[in-house]
């Protein structure tokens, strides 16, 4: 198994922060550019990945009570992740994304999950932005 982290601040209140990440209709907004999610019957999802082409059934469950969101895939089992956020003082949050590969073929590599979560945290930052931004003004 193969374990990966990356936190982020962001300007703004974890319940901005947690209800712009947990909108399923918005997710490909900040998630990698190479996955998109389509919601079935929650808590189930399709997930399709653009470097392989495939479909993969998956679940992704909300817990707003907790401000996380919990990820994994359905009949094989290869991986796993949550995002959590968490209030700071000031009125920002702290992002943590944490994604588990329990099979080394699901897994991209140190370099492109790296990469991909720091541009995850990055985008969903913008995304959250926006939504204050557009809200306040």
């Amino acid at each position: 198994m193969t374990e990966y982290e990356r936190s982020r601040t962001i300007p703004a209140q974890p319940e901005h922060v947690f209800d712009q990440a947990a909108q399923v209709d918005q997710l490909d907004a900040w998630l990698p550019h190479a996955l998109h999610v389509h919601a079935e019957d929650p808590p189930a999802v399709t997930v399709h990945a653009d470097r392989t082409d495939e479909d993969t059934s998956a679940l992704l469950r909300a817990r707003r009570e907790q401000m996380r969101l919990e990820w994994g895939t359905r009949e094989q089992g290869g991986y796993a992740g949550w995002l959590q956020v968490a209030g700071l003082d000031g009125g920002a949050s702290e992002v943590t994304v944490h994604l588990s590969f329990f099979d080394d073929d699901h897994d991209p590599g140190e370099q492109a999950v790296a990469e991909a979560l720091e541009s995850s945290l990055r985008r969903l930052e913008e995304q959250v932005r926006l939504r204050v931004d557009n809200a306040g003004g």
